[in-house]
């Protein structure tokens, strides 16, 4: 299976959308919208913001898919 690096994460707060590029290895709990600049961290749900606001999951979720 081929791991995806590119998401687009969707701010909850401004629906400001951007593409990111994910690390291979680590999750990423918090980040900084640019737009609004509110920081949005991982839903209890999730182990990363990618998980809860991107358009792919993260690189480690997606080995175990």
């Amino acid at each position: 299976m081929k791991i995806i690096f590119e998401s687009v994460l969707r701010c909850p707060f401004c629906k400001y959308e951007k593409k990111e590029i994910m690390k291979e290895d680590s999750c990423a709990y918090f980040y900084e919208c640019t737009n609004c600049h509110n920081i949005l961290k991982a839903q209890k749900k999730d182990c990363c913001v990618f998980c809860s606001y991107g358009s792919i999951v993260c690189p480690p979720k997606q080995g175990k898919l």
